[in-house]
């Protein structure tokens, strides 16, 4: 059966590849599954329809006949079990490619979007210029102890698995901000992972959605 995810009719970032469909779409390009997208408007996201599939009214979301999942996380985790390629199969192996996938989300990702919240939600306000600085070394710290873990390894654990998936997707929000440029070897890490074939095709994807929105004015 063929999943259907959902992604942003109009997405906020203009399809630079930021929002959360698209660690669903490079894991589906991945492991080689086919996928149909619905698009939703904000509107529509808050409509009963979607919170009977994500009660907090976001994407992505993953519908497979009768199972429905939220939450980018998840649904990564899903894809990654149940079709080779995004987790080793030695136990131990996988318990850190999945312990990785824990990390990027709940430890390296926070400081990153109250980046996001400094920069484009509280632009006008008046603490910004004294909170910025406080945040972007929160960032730095996390940036220097995943620098040291990664090393010159291509990888964060031997192969590529959703682990490097999930933190790829975390890192690329700091694409704008100059702080990857400070730790070589994360940008270049950042770098393999925009170079993989299934990146693309999903980066591809998502983009094509932006320029039809933008078409239709």
């Amino acid at each position: 059966m063929t999943p259907t995810i959902t992604a942003f009719e109009r997405s906020p970032d203009g399809g630079r590849g930021q929002a959360r469909d698209m660690r669903v779409r490079w894991a589906l390009e991945e492991v080689g599954q086919p996928y149909d997208v619905r698009l939703l408007s904000f509107s529509a996201m808050k409509q009963s329809a979607h919170l009977a599939v994500n009660p907090f009214g976001q994407i992505p979301t993953y519908e497979e006949g009768d199972l429905c999942l939220f939450e980018s996380g998840s649904i990564v985790l899903h894809i990654a079990e149940r079709h080779a390629g995004l987790l080793p199969d030695y136990a131990n192996a996988r318990a850190r490619a999945i312990t990785w996938m824990f990390a990027a989300l709940s430890t390296v990702e926070p400081p990153i979007l109250e980046l996001v919240t400094v920069v484009i939600l509280e632009r006008d306000a008046p603490w910004r210029a004294e909170r910025l600085p406080l945040v972007n070394d929160r960032i730095r710290k996390r940036l220097a102890e995943l620098s040291r873990c990664l090393g010159d390894a291509d990888w964060l654990d031997g192969a590529f698995s959703a682990g490097d998936l999930m933190m790829v997707t975390v890192l690329r929000r700091l694409n704008l901000s100059g702080l990857l440029d400070e730790f070589p070897n994360l940008a270049a890490y950042v770098a393999r992972g925009e170079a993989r074939p299934a990146f693309m095709r999903a980066f591809d994807a998502q983009l094509a959605v932006a320029a039809a929105a933008s078409t239709r004015g």
